[in-house]
This record gives structure tokens, sequence and C-alpha cells, in this order.
């Protein structure tokens, strides 16, 4: 779904599923493709009447099948139909053949893709290690600019994406929300306009930090501060991949609280995370240990708990969530919260191990 700029206007969706049938806009034209039912979670997805979907389309189809799964999905195609577009969906890697005739389209290797969330093509940056605090570091990408990632969540109807901050455009806004009490209560940075000011100002001078924020079709809700786990406080109490990467976050907007949004704003964010770096295997937070319910929110989002520790100002829980284990579990879609990260009976581990095709 790659969206151009980042307005206040509703932002435009490209691909909707509606019952049997999935809507792709876009590029002048709007096509309609067929969803046959197979049992099990298995969708065949047919080519449309216009004739066979691009194959940027096609992926956009497969992401609207799988946003939101009620059941496991496994996106089928039937190998003929669809040999206009075989080739490559089998070279990007989301697709495996199923068995001669059929290709399955598989969630956890389709949204690790980036392009279908990132506007900029991802481009790995190369690797030199740095002296730090806690150890070598990789030296560290400058900090990216403007609209970051993009997804549309169809339980709120709208497009969640993340921005990178700008210091002086975004400056009243982050005061206000620094000031308000509650974000105060845990946050602690209440101050005036100049102190903020200058707390944006180190933000930018810090290589390993990243302020960002949400929005929901376009209008900034949420505030994250992205950090490299290596140079980070936290990298003194464990041992710290290279890539690894944490965050902090604040809900700016009273109304945007509850689960509708938590479990959109979340694992959108940790895919987006998991998608600008590919090297990133691991996750991590540091909630107050006392604060109960932020850490059963993560734990049901799929975030391990390894331990309390203490820092300087405060007993903080170290939680952890695994690249692996995010995409195996398909965490972007709303998961169960009795059970997260329970086993897919349609994965590719699962199906291509055992060559359990039928």
């Amino acid at each position: 779904m790659s969206l151009d700029t980042l307005t206040s206007q509703p932002l435009p969706i490209r691909a909707r599923r509606h019952g049997d049938v999935v809507h792709v806009r876009g590029n002048g034209r709007e096509i309609n493709l067929p969803v046959a039912h197979l049992g099990g979670g298995r969708l065949a997805l047919r080519p449309a009447s216009e004739g066979v979907p691009t194959h940027n389309e096609t992926l956009l189809a497969c992401e609207a099948l799988s946003n939101h799964a009620t059941e496991e999905v496994l996106v089928v195609l039937d190998r003929v139909l669809w040999s206009a577009r075989d080739a490559q969906l089998l070279k990007s890697g989301c697709a495996q053949v199923l068995d001669g005739d059929t290709l399955g389209v598989f969630p956890e290797l389709l949204w690790q893709l980036p392009d279908l969330w990132l506007p900029e093509p991802h481009k790995v940056f190369p690797q030199v290690m740095m002296p730090g605090p806690h150890g070598a570091h990789p030296l560290r990408p400058a900090k990216p600019t403007g609209t970051l990632y993009h997804r549309y969540i169809p339980w709120l109807d709208q497009v969640f994406s993340l921005r990178a901050l700008e210091r002086e455009a975004d400056l009243p806004l982050f005061h206000r929300w620094m000031n308000d009490t509650r974000v105060a209560a845990f946050f602690d940075e209440a101050g005036t306009m100049a102190e903020h000011q200058g707390y944006l100002a180190r933000m930018a001078d810090d290589p390993h930090m990243m302020p960002v924020f949400g929005c929901l079709n376009g209008v900034p809700l949420f505030y994250f501060e992205l950090y490299w786990a290596c140079e980070n406080r936290i990298g003194a109490h464990y041992e710290a991949g290279a890539w690894d990467r944490g965050w902090h976050v604040l809900v700016g907007e009273e109304h945007a609280r509850g689960a509708d949004y938590i479990t959109a704003w979340l694992p959108s964010l940790m895919h987006y995370m998991f998608l600008a770096e590919p090297r990133t295997q691991a996750l991590v937070g540091e909630p107050a240990a006392s604060h109960h319910q932020q850490i059963r929110n993560l734990t049901r989002s799929g975030f391990a708990r390894v331990k309390d520790f203490d820092f300087a100002h405060k007993r903080a829980t170290l939680v952890r969530l695994e690249r692996d284990y995010f995409f195996k579990s398909r965490l972007w879609a709303r998961p169960d919260p009795e059970d997260p990260g329970r086993p897919l009976r349609l994965s590719c581990s699962a199906l291509l191990t055992r060559g359990n095709t039928k």
C-alpha cells in the first residue's frame, strides 16, 4: 500500500477485502479479485475479470487477506490462472510451491517484504563496528526523514503511519503532550517550550535515538522514541545484539487509548523496526516493573518477560520480542490475547517441512 504523502486528510486505501472480493485501487484503475474458501483457512484468490493484476496489485490483495486474520490464512493461487505472475511471486520469496498446480502465499513471508509498507526502497547499510559505552556497536545510518511506514488497519478503518518528528514544526504538539498530567506522570519530561526544544535538539544530535510520531489518517496521536539497544542504558543489563532495537511510547491524545488502538500501533511499530533493518533480530523494552497493565499489553502482543532489574531512576522489567517469533506467529494481525504465539497449522514451517500441502 504505497502512499506518497502524509496529510491530515484520509489517505487512500489501495486494497480492501469486502466479503468474498478484494478491491484493489490505484494507478488509475480499480480491479476486483474474487476469493473462494477452500476450508481450514485456505483462500483461493482468482484473477479479476479485468485481467491478471500486476505483481504489486497481487501482493496488495494478499496483504488485504492477511491483515486481520480472525482465522489462520493461506492464500492459494492456481499456477495456470496466475502463470503471468508465477515467476515474480516465487522470486520475491513470499510464495512457495505447494504442489505442481498451486502456489501458497504465506503471510509470514509476505509481511517481511518492505515494499508494501516502507515508502523508500530499503538499502542495507554497511557494517563497521565502533567503540561504545557497553562494547562495540555498528556505525549507525543517518536518520530517515518524512514518512517511514504506512499500513491500513481494518478494525479502525484508518491508515496508521509513522513519520520522523520535525523539530521546529512539531515542537508545540510535543510540548503540549509532555505537559499533559497523565503523560508527565510516567514520562517525567514536563517543562517549558525552551526545555523541550533543547530535549529535541539533544535527540537529533544522538545517533542512537530517533523520535517518531505515530498517526492515524495523517493526524499525530502517538510519540515514540526508537533507540539502538547497544548504545542505550539498557545495553548494560543484557547481551544486546548489534542491531537490537528498543522503544519508548506515549499516547498523546486521550481518545486514542484502549485495545482497538494498542493492537494497531504496537504491532505496526514492531513491524516497522523489523522491516527497516533486516539484521534486527530482537526488540526490547524496559517498562517500569510496577506498570502491570503495560506489561500485560506487551506479553499479550508476543513479548517475553525476561527479568526485572534496576535503572538509576526505576525498577524495570526487560521484555523481548524475537523477529522469527513475530513473523511466524503473525503478530501483526491482532493476536489472540490468551495465546499470542499459538502454533499455526498453515505456516510454511508446518506445511513445507512435512510436505503437508493437502
